[in-house]
């Protein structure tokens, strides 16, 4: 038996929730296929910047009602421990995606998406229509909207290029109750990496690092290797020894992947991680997804409704808008974690910022967007 839809939405992360609310608000038929149930906790930064605030109070999501903790410093430390610190130019919050995720889960079903926990096992684009085939069901939609993270098998199928190239980073993330300032978010250099620590909701700490393979194959386990490494960096030596772990182990993935990803593929939108990914040092990911999520939404009603007259031209307009917000915050993250990376840049990057912190804040401004209004 098919099952019909305007949209389908692939995935129910923070963008493919988002779109499920905001179309689904406008009256439009809206299913969405996630293969796990909620909560889940996930490899996560955990700090969203308050420019997509707006935008979640329009979709009546206001994450308040969450408690997150409220974040309004920044902290920058390299290798050696010299370290910077500045007021965010619009400030953010914090809150894990095991609390927001789920949130964002029964707004969509109170704004009358359909959520089914399935795996999609293949797509096609047939004669202005999507066939899309699950364990279970079968689906026809008008609109796709790819929203299932970083990297998935459906990637293979759809034959992405970036799929094909192996990437040298790791992902390691856990909670941990210490002491650690609620309002500041900070990013600490180690060798090989760096790593962010943020307070969310309930007065945990997120602890979320990237690590080069490479440098971390010559330890035998994650427990070692941060031992011996995350802690040359006396900011995190201090918080690791001083905080204990709320997870039995530490969360991680692999194949974390920079590389550059087509925002339309077989006619396929593509929102959030699956659009393309910022370095996590840039702390504005989570933002990005919700914020694709509203443009790309946005442009499905008008197409839906016949404002924007042809698939092409829908293609087209996502592409553009895609760009124009997010262009310049990809570059920037590319060319920020090259240089971190690299101690004696990193030292003088630092050195520069100490003396000069004014600084900071155009770079801010080009890794983060004004306020979010649709």
């Amino acid at each position: 038996m098919e099952l019909r839809t305007e949209v389908l939405i692939i995935g129910g992360g923070l963008a493919g929730l988002c779109s499920a609310i905001h179309l689904s608000r406008a009256g439009k038929q809206v299913v969405l296929i996630e293969k796990n149930t909620y909560p889940q906790h996930k490899v996560c930064g955990e700090y969203i910047s308050n420019e997509v605030l707006p935008y979640l109070q329009y979709l009546d999501a206001d994450p308040a009602v969450l408690s997150p903790s409220q974040i309004s410093r920044v902290q920058i430390s390299n290798i050696s421990g010299k370290s910077f610190e500045a007021e965010l130019p619009l400030g953010g919050f914090g809150i894990s995606r095991y609390r927001l995720d789920e949130y964002l889960y029964h707004q969509a079903i109170q704004a009358g998406c359909v959520v089914i926990h399935d795996k999609v096992q293949s797509l096609q684009y047939i004669h202005d229509h999507f066939e899309v085939q699950t364990l279970e069901k079968t689906f026809l939609a008008k609109v796709v909207l790819g929203a299932y993270g970083k990297r998935a098998p459906l990637d293979q199928g759809l034959q992405r290029p970036f799929i094909k190239v192996k990437s040298p980073w790791l992902a390691v993330k856990a909670h941990y109750r210490g002491s650690h300032p609620t309002n500041l978010v900070a990013l600490h250099n180690f060798p090989g990496g760096y790593c962010g620590v943020s307070k969310v909701e309930d007065d945990v700490i997120n602890l979320c690092y990237l690590v080069n393979y490479e440098s971390f194959k010559p330890y035998r386990n994650i427990s070692e290797h941060r031992e011996q490494v995350l802690c040359s960096n006396p900011h995190l030596k201090h918080i690791l020894e001083d905080s204990d772990m709320l997870f039995e182990e530490p969360m991680s993935i692999s194949q974390v992947s920079f590389a550059r990803k087509e925002k339309v593929h077989d006619h396929v939108l593509m929102i959030g991680d699956t659009a393309g990914l910022i370095h996590p040092l840039c702390g504005n990911g989570m933002s990005m997804a919700i914020h694709a999520a509203g443009i790309c939404a946005n442009l499905v009603i008008k197409y839906l409704e016949g404002h924007i007259g042809s698939r092409k031209l829908l293609e087209q307009s996502y592409v553009e808008q895609w760009n124009k917000h997010f262009k310049v915050r990809m570059e920037t993250g590319k060319l920020l974690s090259g240089i971190l990376l690299k101690p004696t840049r990193a030292e003088f990057v630092m050195n520069v910022l100490v003396k000069f912190p004014g600084l900071f804040q155009p770079i801010a401004r080009r890794t983060h967007g004004g306020p979010l209004l649709l």
